[in-house]
């Protein structure tokens, strides 16, 4: 098996993309970031690499968007140790890998930094949505809303530990300007935001969610997500993901309540 290492955006999706397309549902993230490179959202001293199988198969594909951590799918465990090598050799910083349980950690386990952290996640996917119940109304957020927003995926990052050193502030500009950030409000106040993306090969995902703590217990993030997950299906979504934080009970029994079932578990290893 063969690594081919681009900075070149099209011609990693010209090799990458089909592949990443036979399973979009755990191929969510790549997907989501494939879009965000050619809109222009992650700009900055990319990479992606495509692995190529004994019979010229694509079998596996990273991405690397500094500074949020490199981007693994479903990648065999084996090709891993050539990745990294390929990586170490080109003095690439990585702060930290997210994937798939099994192939993350074999690249952490590789990389020459030590782990400082982990986030473990799993991937659910809506079965039969069922209404929540919660004071309020939903709204699309505009242009208008970028201060606010940016504060609430501020707090997010910081609680969730994720992209610590990322500046929201791009990434929030560009969803406010596709309607992709719902408020959820209590009296004309804005409780709760939600992100969804747009489909991909049908597939939208819901996230972050996220309520300040001063304001949880009253069902404004399960209100908000039911709005976000209404928006993906009324846009044509056939299916509609998200990621919790296995760490976080609470937010896990909320969903499945809503008709979310578990996938498959992911997990985020942060490197010194």
């Amino acid at each position: 098996m063969t690594w081919t290492i681009t900075s070149g955006v099209e011609e990693y999706a010209a090799a990458a993309e089909p592949w990443l397309l036979r399973d979009p549902v755990r191929n969510t993230v790549m997907l989501t970031v494939l879009r965000g490179i050619r809109t222009g959202q992650f700009a900055d001293d990319l990479l992606m690499g495509w692995l190529t199988g004994e019979e010229g198969e694509v079998a596996g594909a990273f991405s690397h968007t500094p500074p949020r951590p490199l981007v693994l799918g479903d990648v065999p465990s084996g090709a891993l140790p050539a990745l990294v090598a390929a990586l170490i050799e080109r003095d690439r910083e990585i702060a930290g890998v997210t994937g798939p349980v099994d192939a993350a950690e074999t690249f952490a386990g590789a990389w020459w930094r030590p782990a400082t952290g982990r986030t473990a996640q799993r991937l659910y996917r809506l079965g039969a949505l069922r209404p929540p119940s919660a004071k309020g109304k939903p709204r699309i957020a505009g242009p208008d809303d970028l201060p606010l927003a940016v504060r609430f995926f501020r707090e997010f990052q910081a609680e969730a530990h994720v992209e610590r050193t990322a500046d929201p502030t791009p990434v929030v500009a560009a969803r406010l300007n596709r309607d992709e950030l719902l408020w959820w409000e209590d009296d004309d106040r804005p409780v709760s935001i939600a992100g969804v993306s747009a489909p991909i090969a049908g597939m939208s995902r819901i996230g972050p969610v996220y309520t300040p703590p001063e304001l949880r217990g009253r069902g404004y993030g399960s209100a908000v997500t039911h709005a976000a997950t209404r928006k993906a299906l009324d846009e044509g979504a056939t299916e509609v993901l998200l990621f919790t934080d296995l760490g976080n009970p609470t937010s896990n029994s909320v969903y499945q309540r809503l008709g979310y079932r578990p996938i498959a578990d992911y997990v985020t290893v942060h490197f010194e």
